[in-house]
């Protein structure tokens, strides 16, 4: 009796479930790489509106910053009173004191708290500008053309932000955080067409690859059993 033969084991059940799981898991990984471009969509177009509403963008930004240290607030108060009895419990109670303090201060004075944090973010400016301008004066290395550009630009950014302060809280933080939402857009769109780009590829090479164990020459079952005499005289 003829046992089964190369081509019988090549497109048996065993490898055609095996391509189903491939596809299953393929679709899959193609879902979610949807999913990251599309919230990257969603994630430019804020940062395009905010950018055109620069004040809106600000007041929305603090509002979230305030929340953000609510919500931190209370979970740190949580976590303190979970390790009572401990070295950490008033250091715990006392952090989450400041960051339900601080929320509730931004939430019901967005626009002092704008105002604040922009001459906070010139200071910064003005302080890296001339920080990066002396050192690469002084150590003077192989970078020292782009370090003296960044600390001009730093240097330049700050004068301008603190000079048309406070007017300049109303667009300053929502440029900002307009732009990090466009660029996190732009980079969540980046990795999910090029996840789906890849999956489709390996799905694609899967599919065309032959089994090499199968296709390998197994053992002849052709041959038809002799007897236990034959043979022999």
């Amino acid at each position: 009796m003829n046992g089964p033969t190369a081509e019988g084991r090549k497109h048996g059940p065993g490898t055609q479930g095996g391509k189903r799981g491939t596809t299953a898991e393929g679709r899959k990984l193609t879902r979610s790489f949807s999913w990251l471009a599309l919230l990257g969509t969603l994630l430019v177009i804020a940062g395009i509106i905010g950018l055109i509403y620069t004040g809106v963008a600000t007041l929305t930004s603090m509002l979230l910053f305030g929340w953000l240290l609510l919500i931190g607030g209370l979970v740190g108060l949580a976590h303190a009173i979970e390790s009572r009895g401990t070295n950490y419990f008033w250091l715990g109670v006392v952090v989450a004191a400041l960051n339900l303090a601080a929320g509730v201060v931004v939430i019901r004075h967005p626009e002092g708290t704008a105002e604040a944090l922009t001459m906070f973010a010139a200071l910064l400016f003005l302080t890296g500008g001339v920080f990066r301008l002396v050192g690469s004066v002084v150590v003077r290395g192989p970078q020292m053309g782009w370090t003296l550009l960044q600390g001009a630009f730093g240097l330049l950014l700050g004068l301008l932000v603190l000079f048309d302060w406070p007017h300049s809280s109303l667009y300053v933080l929502g440029v900002f955080f307009s732009l990090a939402l466009l660029f996190d857009g732009l980079g969540l769109i980046a990795i999910g067409v090029g996840g789906r780009r890849i999956v489709s590829m390996v799905s694609e090479q899967l599919e065309d690859r032959p089994d090499d164990r199968l296709d390998a020459p197994g053992p002849t079952t052709d041959r038809t059993p002799k007897a236990p005499g034959d043979g022999q005289e």
